[in-house]
């Protein structure tokens, strides 16, 4: 991680240069004559690289012989947190904001720049993913490259959504989860690719079930409150049969129904403890998040965190571990 603030004045740019290019030589511009400040962070998940970015306006390029002088050979997919990027590669152009991603190749040259908006500085999140790690052909791979794509709807929005989480809070993950998220990070991107390049049927059918997974657990997230939400109603949404939804999550650490149960029973926690609700009677906040029935919630409560509903509110701790 690299704050510029916490570096003297002059050798702020040249410092935070040599952190950003690291293995991947570019030449890179911006306005020397204010102070340059600006963050960077890189997240090992194990061999594929998460790295996030705020800088002032700035310009890269990268060119044919710097390609030459050192090449790390990963593809980058880039998504702008705030302002603008314009990149040009391959005979092909894009200009994105933070409503979308786009893809590029370290091992052909591009220009690239990168406007504030008012005010606010740039900030990116880029995967940095190694050539033999993504499974798709170069053909299908080469028009991709400087386009834009969609990072609010689809399989591009969860990946959106996957990347600011694990940046914004890497403390919370163990090292040892490190395999675990990288491969989660790379079905996201190998399913967002094919789904612009319209080539889905080329993904393995371990990162298509990866991806549906993910589609699964969003749906539910967003769902709680509806009273129908059940293995049955998830698989509807899906276009699976309640035995295909059952399969994806044979191998996961809890079947569809319970992680219903305890994301509801988290709501439902968390609410109890909120000031702003404290007026609230319990049996109303248990029936908005798909509790109606005041005798099965208060079991199902009690069974989970080992304490009544009424005692925890009072502000009495849990007495067993369950759901967080």
């Amino acid at each position: 991680m690299l704050d510029t603030q916490l570096v003297p004045e002059a050798d702020r740019f040249d410092r935070w240069a040599d952190f950003v290019v690291g293995a991947t030589p570019a030449s890179i511009w911006t306005d020397r004559s204010v102070p340059f400040d600006a963050f960077a962070q890189l997240i090992d998940l194990d061999g594929v690289h998460l790295t996030s970015f705020r800088y002032p306006t700035l310009r890269t390029r990268r060119t044919a012989r710097q390609i030459r002088q050192a090449d790390a050979e990963t593809f980058q997919l880039a998504l702008p947190i705030a302002g603008f990027s314009a990149i040009s590669q391959a005979r092909n152009e894009s200009t994105i904001d933070r409503t979308g991603f786009t893809f590029f190749d370290s091992s052909r040259p591009y220009e690239a720049e990168h406007r504030m908006d008012e005010e606010t500085y740039t900030s990116t999140i880029c995967v940095h993913i190694p050539h033999a790690r993504l499974p798709l052909s170069p053909g299908r791979v080469n028009p991709l490259l400087a386009a834009a794509m969609p990072a609010e709807r689809g399989t591009g929005g969860l990946l959106a959504q996957f990347l600011r989480q694990v940046v914004a809070h890497p403390e919370q993950y163990e090292p040892t989860e490190a395999p675990r998220l990288g491969g989660v990070a790379l079905d996201l991107v190998c399913a967002t690719l094919a789904r612009h390049a319209d080539t889905e049927e080329s993904l393995s059918p371990e990162t298509r079930d990866q991806v549906t997974r993910l589609q699964v657990v969003e749906f539910i997230e967003r769902h709680l409150a509806r009273p129908d939400l059940d293995p049955g109603a998830v698989a509807r949404a899906h276009h699976v049969s309640l035995r295909t939804l059952h399969r994806l999550f044979a191998r996961e650490e809890e079947t569809v129904a319970g992680l219903i149960r305890r994301r509801r029973l988290e709501r439902c926690r968390r609410d109890l403890r909120d000031p702003l609700l404290r007026d609230q009677p319990i049996h109303v906040i248990a029936a908005r998040w798909g509790f109606p029935d005041p005798a099965h919630f208060s079991r199902a409560f009690r069974a989970a965190y080992g304490i009544p509903a009424r005692d925890y509110r009072a502000g009495a701790g849990p007495t067993t571990v369950g759901p967080d």
